[in-house]
């Protein structure tokens, strides 16, 4: 094997390899990707030169190469509350911030259409006679809409409100990568149920009701949807324009934000839920109900812009950082 032409075939790819080594901790989730592969490849590359030209400065320079890039892809790994500190106050708002314009568009096309449905439904009674009879439709505004918040334990309620939101903002992120077309799905579901609700309410006089029960936890929670239904449409049109990024690397990065942005979302689908199990149904009085659901929402955005906009200033996209936790092996 002529050693000369192989350093030179190689040779960036081991410099290169270097690099990533020297930043340590600091590597976005692509170049911990790369820092595996080019591991990899170099203990390859060792291995043929050890079995074809035993060149001992060569097999030097790759041995210690290799056993450094080793413990940069399996040392020890930083603790777990360092992690979390990062993913809440980097990550996670950096990865909602930068969804801000597809997450403000699908809340206001979202609300735009239960606003149109909910007006439709007030002023035609033909559409309400296709809904219900107007004694179903009277039981509904005048006692069933109010009491779904309270039939159930406060706790059990606000469990099982949690986890249905939480696999709906699942399902737009998650299949974004169809294109985006299972997202609208969810948030056309999501705004017709919300129109049609809010419909039944004002035409039968209960206008005042529908929003201080719905108001509390549905600030927080219709925002947690939305930003949801945003990150999917952001992956699926990913897939169709990729910008300067090849389309396997955009759709890893988009992807590995649209995860961060998945747990992120648990959290405050959790608070959203704690309110419509703990207050929207058992806390009486309405301006506080709603007070405390203003505050849950303003509190939520806040720490996202602030936080979102300072992570994005500094280059920080919602993409993962973290080394994998796995020694590959070369082949």
């Amino acid at each position: 094997m002529d050693v000369d032409a192989y350093v030179a075939a190689h040779n960036a790819e081991w410099l290169r390899l270097e690099r990533l080594i020297n930043r340590g901790r600091r590597l976005t989730g692509a170049e911990a990707d790369e820092l595996v592969d080019l591991y990899q490849r170099t203990a390859t590359h060792l291995s043929v030169v050890r079995s074809s030209s035993p060149d001992p400065q060569l097999v030097g320079r790759l041995s210690s190469l290799v056993a450094r890039g080793r413990a940069a892809v399996g040392g020890a790994q930083a603790p777990l509350w360092r992690d979390v500190t990062r993913f809440a106050t980097v990550s996670f708002p950096a990865a909602a911030y930068r969804m801000r314009w597809w997450w403000l568009g699908s809340a206001v096309l979202g609300n735009l259409l239960s606003l149109a449905l909910a007006i439709w439904v007030v002023h035609s009674p033909d559409v309400q006679a296709t809904i219900g009879t107007p004694d179903e439709i009277r039981e509904l505004v005048e006692h069933d809409f109010a009491n779904y918040y309270t039939e159930h334990s406060a706790a059990s309620f606000a469990f099982k409100v949690w986890v249905n939101n939480a696999w709906v903002s699942a399902t737009a992120l998650i299949f974004g990568i169809l294109l985006g077309i299972p997202t609208l799905y969810v948030l056309l579901l999501n705004q017709v149920n919300l129109g049609i609700s809010g419909g039944l309410m004002f035409a039968y006089g209960k206008g005042d009701v529908f929003f201080g029960l719905i108001l509390p936890h549905g600030l927080l929670e219709l925002t947690a949807v939305y930003l949801a239904c945003a990150g999917g449409l952001k992956l699926g049109w990913t897939i169709v324009d990729p910008g300067p990024r090849r389309r396997g690397q955009a759709l890893a990065e988009e992807g590995r934000a649209a995860v961060s942005i998945a747990l992120g979302l648990i959290a405050a689908l959790l608070v959203s839920g704690l309110i419509e199990g703990f207050v929207t149904g058992w806390v009486h009085i309405t301006w506080l109900r709603i007070t405390i659901g203003v505050i849950a929402e303003a509190a939520f955005l806040t720490y996202v812009i602030v936080l979102g906009r300072r992570a994005v200033r500094k280059g920080e996209t919602g993409d993962t950082d973290l080394h994998p936790d796995l020694i590959p092996v070369s082949g």
